[in-house]
């Protein structure tokens, strides 16, 4: 993994003028809003000038070293980008702060966790775990250096008890976030890891692949329908796109739109999930409008869903009657 200083790889060292400063905000931007001062002095601004913004407020100190740029008022994102950069080179995010961003599991907590290779103050606000990672236990997920999504699952079980650990794994299945390094595998790298016995029983115990069936979502699904009063799909229908066919759990023809029901047990692997946006981009392309519902939307987020849900569908129905008018055509 990359250190602060050369994070990025459009950083060109000594830049001067208009050049340098569109450097720097163009770097910014990347990076969620914030900037190491290592990467500022590798771009060219002197160790007095960065003093200087500080002192007036172009430059907001987060933790030691990182600057917002402009302004304090950061994102999620932003806050998970500061404190990486703030705990030196080889620094990745980790552990709950990892899981939040993967959307495996939400955190309460305000510190932000990262792993890194040394040890090194990163200052308040940002909980420090001493790791050596191999390279294919990292990656990077909204321009952030995060530990993958196995690698994330097995340090959550070393801080989360077997109910919240399950429940993380069940999530992560629904969102079908598999790595080309498997969660066996790691557990096999890493044999004696607080957690493992614990990540062991549940992974034995064979439930999360039988969590909720194809079926079971789509009766769900259709259920929710139906007590929100919105109009039944076609289910597993075949739609041709990118001259091809391609089965879809739920369509609306009239609407051309498409949900999918992510869930399945089936496509808990990297390549699958790569598979699904590759069909969503050309089921788009084709004219389709495609949304994607989870299992824990269903249970937790009925109201927005059913809101945002009745308006596509409102819209669909709209453009359909314009088109009829003109003598278009509906379905493919």
């Amino acid at each position: 993994m990359p250190d602060e200083m050369t994070l990025r790889s459009d950083i060109r060292p000594k830049l001067a003028g208009v050049d340098l400063e569109r450097a720097i905000v163009r770097l910014a931007e990347r990076q969620h809003g914030v900037i190491a001062r290592g990467q500022l002095l590798a771009l060219g601004l002197g160790a007095s000038t960065v003093k200087h913004r500080v002192g007036h407020g172009r430059l907001h100190p987060m933790h030691r070293g990182v600057y917002a740029l402009g302004h304090r008022r950061l994102s999620v994102h932003g806050r998970f980008m500061a404190a990486v950069l703030a705990a030196g080179p080889g620094a990745v995010l980790s552990h709950r702060s990892a899981a939040e961003l993967w959307g495996i599991r939400a955190s309460a907590s305000q510190r932000v966790e990262v792993s890194a290779p040394t040890r090194r103050r990163a200052g308040r606000g940002v909980r420090a775990h001493l790791a050596s990672l191999a390279n294919d236990e990292l990656t990077e997920l909204e321009e952030i250096p995060v530990t993958t999504a196995s690698r994330t699952l097995l340090d959550l079980a070393a801080v989360l008890d077997g109910q919240r650990l399950e429940r993380a794994l069940r999530e992560a299945e629904f969102r079908r976030l598999g790595d080309a390094t498997s969660l066996t595998v790691l557990l096999e790298r890493h044999p004696r890891r607080r957690g493992t016995a614990l990540l062991r029983r549940i992974l034995a115990a064979g439930r999360l692949g039988d969590g909720v069936t194809r079926g079971e979502l789509e009766d769900c699904f259709v259920a929710f329908l139906d007590a929100a009063g919105l109009p039944r799909p076609g289910l597993n229908r075949h739609i041709e796109a990118a001259g091809r066919l391609i089965e879809c759990d739920s369509v609306w023809r009239d609407g051309r739109l498409i949900v999918e029901l992510d869930g399945h047990a089936t496509h808990g692997r990297r390549s699958a999930f790569e598979d699904d946006r590759a069909r969503d981009r050309a089921l788009s392309a084709a004219g389709w409008r495609v949304v994607r519902v989870t299992w824990r939307q269903l249970e937790r987020e009925a109201g927005p869903l059913e809101s945002d849900l009745r308006r596509l569908l409102g819209e669909g129905e709209a453009k359909a009657t314009i088109g009829a008018r003109r003598g278009g055509d509906s379905t493919p």
